[in-house]
């Protein structure tokens, strides 16, 4: 049973892979800010519509509170590992932003790499972030790794095992984040607090929901500080 929970899980992180750089124009907004949202399926939202990734929704949070923006894009696919959205980026040319956000590891740990290689891969990504963000370390947001142990598929696995690794590449990246002077944040802690809620998981039995994605956008807004 567990090895079938394994390959299912595997399939889930890897499958529905679409072209890594995509961008989301709005013609009629006011020009204002631009964003750049890099990492793995939390990122492009597998599981839920494009429109309730937690990107769109944090530009929905932001234009309520006056905050317009022309261009979202993405440098992001299912099942990328660190040193795989670091070769993204030295591969492609995803353009100067105001903004940039990075949310990947996952896929470090479900695979058992080694964590001393996504710290430095990890670094590399956020030296290149800064750059992006027009060498603005504070509108480099990193943001934690959520724990995909609570999840329906997580609790058929070794929930305790994936708790403590996720625990410490949380730690790495936020220590990363601190060492890079980019803005952090925990949203890890939002899916714990709400592991008794079904409505947080998306119908893949996997990822987060789009009421999830929405906790973590409003976590993540006071963090666009113009």
């Amino acid at each position: 049973m567990r090895i079938i929970c394994l390959i299912f899980l595997w399939a889930y992180l890897v499958a529905c892979r679409e072209s890594p750089l995509e961008s989301s124009l709005n013609p009629k907004d006011s020009v204002s800010i631009t964003f750049l949202a890099l990492g793995d399926s939390y990122t492009v939202g597998q599981g839920v519509q494009i429109s309730e990734r937690f990107v769109a929704q944090l530009q929905n949070i932001l234009r309520f509170k006056g905050i317009k923006t022309r261009h979202i894009g993405y440098l992001a696919q299912s099942g990328w590992t660190a040193a795989e959205l670091d070769q993204a980026l030295n591969d492609s040319n995803p353009g100067m932003h105001d903004y940039v956000t990075v949310l990947i590891g996952v896929n470090d740990q479900f695979q058992g790499l080694d964590s001393l290689q996504y710290a430095k891969k990890l670094n590399s990504i956020l030296g290149k972030a800064v750059g992006l963000a027009q060498g603005i370390n504070e509108h480099v947001i990193v943001i934690s790794i959520p724990d995909y142990g609570l999840t329906p598929i997580g609790l058929t696995l070794d929930t305790a095992k994936i708790h403590r690794e996720i625990d410490g590449f949380n730690r790495i990246n936020q220590r990363l984040a601190k060492m890079n002077l980019c803005r952090y944040v925990n949203i890890t802690d939002i899916g714990r607090a709400a592991r008794n809620n079904l409505k947080f998981t998306s119908a893949d039995g996997l990822h987060p929901s789009a009421e999830a994605y929405q906790k973590w956008a409003e976590a993540i807004a006071p963090s666009i500080r113009l």
